[in-house]
């Protein structure tokens, strides 16, 4: 018999938290609700849930607090980041501290489901993948593998929003992992200057680079 998922839902808004406990309910899951960040820390030991969702900000400690702090007693459960803030350098802050990912407010079922069925693959597919040279704690193996595994199925350049519609990532957390792999020489980039917005940059495997 399947273990039911456990899901701990952190807001500090009731209708929010309604949303999601029904969201979950109608999927299969169980749901629990935390409204204060500070006491959340404290139920992820006692419900071990197998996917937070947690408000970006929290009025008794900061989200980022709060992820940090849970952090120190769970390294592996997937964090996924409810903000209406999708730049990236709040999405920074919180992977710095160990979130796994971001979905937007106000809430899309479809695009929020789909986002916990991802990394709830990842949680079983991390268990058989470790990936060699590792180095970064901010950087997940599971999340890295799927990403690399896109970029190497193709010879074309590609965008960032092409991985994130392939694979069910946040733009944020698809553009860390790429710049990990731009770091690490493992793909090329393809200078897009003058556009407004997002730099349009695009990137190809560099398969001559990693065979030398």
């Amino acid at each position: 018999m399947n273990k039911k998922i456990r899901i701990m839902a952190v807001d500090d808004e009731p209708d929010i938290l309604y949303t999601l406990k029904a969201i979950g309910t109608a999927v299969g899951w169980d749901v629990y609700t935390e409204s204060n960040s500070i006491a959340a820390v404290d139920e992820v030991e006692k419900i071990k849930p197998d996917i937070i969702l947690m408000d970006y900000h929290m009025p008794q400690q900061s989200g980022v607090l709060t992820v940090k702090k849970i952090r120190e007693i769970d390294n592996k459960v997937p964090i996924i980041v409810l903000t209406i803030d999708d730049g990236q350098e709040l999405a920074n802050e919180f992977l710095e501290v160990g979130a796994s990912d971001f979905a937007t407010k106000p809430i899309k079922v479809p695009d929020l489901v789909a986002r916990i069925n991802v990394h709830l693959k990842l949680v079983e597919k991390e268990m058989e993948v470790e990936r060699k040279n590792i180095v970064n704690k901010c950087i997940n193996a599971a999340t890295l593998e799927i990403i690399y595994a896109y970029c190497r199925s193709t010879t074309d350049w590609f965008y960032l929003e092409d991985i994130v519609q392939s694979v069910g990532l946040a733009y944020q957390t698809t553009s860390r992992y790429v710049q990990y792999l731009v770091g690490r020489g493992e793909l090329q980039v393809l200078n897009n200057y003058g556009k407004v917005g997002r730099p349009r940059n695009k990137y190809r495997y560099d398969k001559e680079a990693i065979e030398k």
